[in-house]
């Protein structure tokens, strides 16, 4: 009943989203499932300190990548990115967390893997822009709407996390 009323609040209220409760999607894409690299992708958003508060492996639906990538209609590789992602199983996950959104994005890296640092998963992993492994909401106002694509309110689970008291004040 809590998530579900952080999630109505933040639809309602952008500010209500924002602190510990901030949420983001990420998604393992078909390249990172394929090469078994899931487990490693929440193995680092669980030591960074984030909460996972929704997980599936789906396959992906064009209506949806076509939805999902919308602001990307126009551009040319939006046809071989819907593609791509509809080649395989896709990881849909949600963390939660202080500024996770930001601190996300620092932990995959760079989208094209040759500027991603080492130590981020894209510098780790990846070689082309093309296969990079991970896709992360870019904005908080982003990751609302992804999160509303490809979860329904009931599959975000809150559950305590006894770890938080050791991450925050």
């Amino acid at each position: 009943m809590l998530c579900l009323m952080l999630t109505v609040l933040a639809h309602l209220f952008p500010a209500a989203g924002a602190g510990e409760h901030e949420r983001t999607f990420l998604a393992v894409k078909p390249d990172g499932v394929q090469r078994r690299l899931v487990g490693e992708i929440v193995r680092r958003f669980e030591r960074k300190g984030f909460k996972l508060v929704a997980l599936k492996l789906v396959q992906a639906s064009d209506k949806l990548l076509r939805e999902h990538y919308a602001g990307l209609r126009e551009r040319p590789f939006y046809g071989r990115l819907v593609d791509y992602m509809r080649s395989g199983p896709v990881v849909a996950m949600v963390w939660q967390g202080l500024d996770v959104v930001r601190a996300a994005r620092a932990l995959i890296g760079a989208t094209d893997p040759a500027d991603a640092a080492p130590g981020t998963i894209r510098g780790d992993f990846c070689v082309e822009v093309g296969k990079n492994v991970i896709h992360g909401s870019d904005s908080v106002e982003s990751a609302r709407r992804e999160i509303a694509l490809w979860f329904r309110g009931e599959e975000l689970l809150c559950w305590e996390d006894s770890a938080q008291h050791w991450l925050h004040e």
